[in-house]
């Protein structure tokens, strides 16, 4: 039904947009300080891989305005949208880009982060599953990802900033509250069924990354004794 305010975005996918925000910071805080506080990082990058299995499964399962079929940036939209025909809620064309771009590059970051090492102690949970040298150069692309992470988060936060303030359009409010003022139809779907499917494959997943179903490495051979003459 047509109303003057309608629901945008479901509760779980608010959720995961904020705590999707907390872990970032978190990762980025621990993995600059290093130290200690990397079996932190570590910990935290699981956490986001839930988070974005979590989203992929909601992408399909979730509803109206979360699923992925609903703001795909085709060419066809993204031509609508520059020439300012383009007409509905949720993601914009530009902005589905951004969220397409986000969510493949926190994957690599996520994947190459399970085979990382710092050359020190830390190793990856599925470090043991690959060469040193692939885990070097996974290391490498894990630094590298995690810059281009940040300048999409702040180019994220500088079109928010662009909308609120030339456009008059705050894309914060209905992030928080599930609702947008204006026409239109609320989402639908998502119900609870669809979130217990998703957060079950979203465990699964976060288990199997893990790393704790792997045997454990073999005790080191014991020194050599020195004579005592």
């Amino acid at each position: 039904m047509n109303s003057k305010r309608i629901r945008l975005w479901d509760l779980p996918t608010r959720l995961f947009h904020w705590l999707l925000v907390l872990a970032m910071l978190g990762a980025v805080v621990s993995g600059q300080l290093g130290g200690n506080l990397i079996d932190r990082h570590a910990v935290i990058g699981l956490f986001i891989l839930g988070l974005l299995v979590f989203r992929l499964v909601w992408g399909v399962l979730g509803s109206t305005y979360a699923r992925f079929a609903q703001f795909f940036p085709t060419p066809g939209r993204i031509r609508a949208y520059l020439k300012g025909e383009w007409q509905g809620e949720g993601h914009n064309p530009l902005g589905a880009l951004s969220v397409f771009a986000l969510l493949g590059l926190l994957t690599v970051q996520v994947l190459t982060g399970l085979f990382s090492n710092d050359d020190i102690a830390f190793v990856g949970p599925l470090f043991d599953l690959v060469s040193k040298d692939l885990s070097n150069r996974l290391t490498g692309i894990h630094h590298l990802v995690a810059d281009g992470l940040i300048i999409l988060v702040v180019l994220h936060i500088a079109a928010v900033a662009f909308y609120v303030r030339v456009k008059n359009k705050n894309l914060v409010k209905p992030m928080l509250t599930g609702w947008q003022e204006g026409e239109g139809k609320s989402a639908t779907g998502g119900g609870a069924v669809a979130f217990v499917v998703a957060v079950l494959i979203a465990a699964a997943v976060v288990y199997g990354a893990s790393g704790v179903w792997l045997p454990e490495p073999p005790p080191p051979p014991p020194a050599a004794e020195t004579p005592s003459w």
